[in-house]
């Protein structure tokens, strides 16, 4: 099994007075990781909530019910939380009621979505994003060199667990299965959506557009909806973690964009399966939008595997000059320019020299990646 980077900082947040949660897509992982680590917890018990005895069991609000339903146990597992209903008040009364119970709860956007609403978890809880697969996990099992022998899978056929490593037949399958079965189950499950048709269209649209800035007002005229239906739908997918978002960096409003957007995919083999384009790299029309995605979505996976409290970003200002992606920590920003294979030299454009002071340059391309995208 590959082993997750999160892992040791699960275990390690078992020992502390707080509920773990662990947010991610489906099939990315998070019920093989939890069930890992209750093996090296003693005491412990694994609660599948979409079972339906399970979701009778526990959706009470009867302390004495819960503890009979939980039973005596010192670490307990809810795998696919957000089937529970008022799952956030129900891990509150446990936590308050039976501090010495250690409860570790998986789930996806509605589970997120009702810790906002309701917020019952404020300052009781230890949050975890768990991707699909990083880079840097894929080169923990293997040697570098294999896995860089793998790398045009890697972009056309993406990370998740059961499809990396697989032969092309049975990755298309199980991409397109995850997709068309998993990918929006929850949205379309608890949001009650009124036109599940118009999330496809809409996520489809994204994906031909990853790199590039993206206009709701666009949006909105080609799917013919309001602009904040959009704008909803887009968080909806963002509180999925299919998709993510990066604002425009703009300390200088006078020329630079400052509201603009780009969207990435977590994968981008899912990317691909949307826009029905598995073919080999020589044959595609879109290597420079696929290589920038594979790159800014290891480096979002990084921040979210170790925890780094970084601020993400692009730059454009209104003479199109631009940089990729941008992360800052206090003021310092280390820059990227996502480049597959390139002859000339890049520079920082001197329109941004003039803003920031503080910065580091990198060109990320085929034959230097790796250094990016590990630890």
């Amino acid at each position: 099994m590959i082993q997750r980077t999160i892992r040791k900082q699960i275990l390690d947040a078992c020992k502390l007075n707080k509920v773990i949660l662990i947010w991610g897509a489906r099939r990315v992982g998070k019920t093989t990781l939890v069930k890992s680590i209750i093996e090296d917890l003693p005491d412990s018990k694994y609660f599948n909530c979409e079972l339906l005895q399970n979701k009778e069991a526990l959706e009470t609000g009867n302390s004495e019910l819960l503890f009979a339903s939980i039973g005596k146990y010192k670490y307990i597992v809810f795998d696919e939380a957000q089937s529970i209903r008022n799952i956030g008040n129900i891990l509150k009364i446990i936590h308050d009621t039976f501090p010495e119970i250690k409860l570790i709860a998986t789930g996806s956007s509605s589970f997120h979505l009702k810790q906002v609403s309701g917020e019952p978890l404020t300052g009781r809880s230890r949050e975890f994003i768990m991707s699909p697969l990083s880079f840097e996990e894929a080169v923990g099992n293997e040697e570098l060199i294999t896995v860089n022998a793998k790398l045009d899978n890697i972009l056309r056929f993406g990370l998740y667990p059961e499809v990396y490593s697989n032969n092309e037949d049975f990755a298309i399958e199980e991409l397109d299965n995850i997709s068309s079965n998993y990918l929006f189950k929850d949205i379309l499950q608890f949001e009650n959506l009124k036109k599940p048709d118009l999330l496809y269209n809409l996520i489809k649209l994204l994906a031909f557009q990853i790199g590039s800035e993206v206009s709701l007002n666009e949006l909105s005229n080609k799917l013919g909806v309001h602009v904040n239906t959009i704008k909803r739908y887009i968080e909806l997918l963002e509180y999925n973690y299919v998709i993510f978002r990066l604002p425009a960096l703009s300390n200088n409003p006078r020329n630079e964009i400052g509201k603009s957007q780009k969207i990435y995919f977590y994968d981008c083999g899912i990317r691909n399966s949307l826009i029905r384009n598995f073919n080999p790299l020589n044959l595609r029309n879109d290597i420079g939008q696929l290589w920038e995605n594979f790159v800014v979505s290891e480096r979002i996976k990084m921040i979210h595997n170790y925890k780094k409290h970084l601020k993400t970003y692009f730059w454009r200002n209104y003479q199109k000059k631009e940089i990729d992606y941008v992360e800052e920590l206090n003021s310092n920003y280390e820059l990227f320019e996502c480049k597959y294979s390139y002859k000339k030299t890049i520079n920082v454009p001197k329109d941004f020299q003039n803003n920031y002071s503080n910065f580091k340059f990198n060109i990320i391309s085929r034959e230097n990646y790796w250094k990016y995208l590990m630890e």
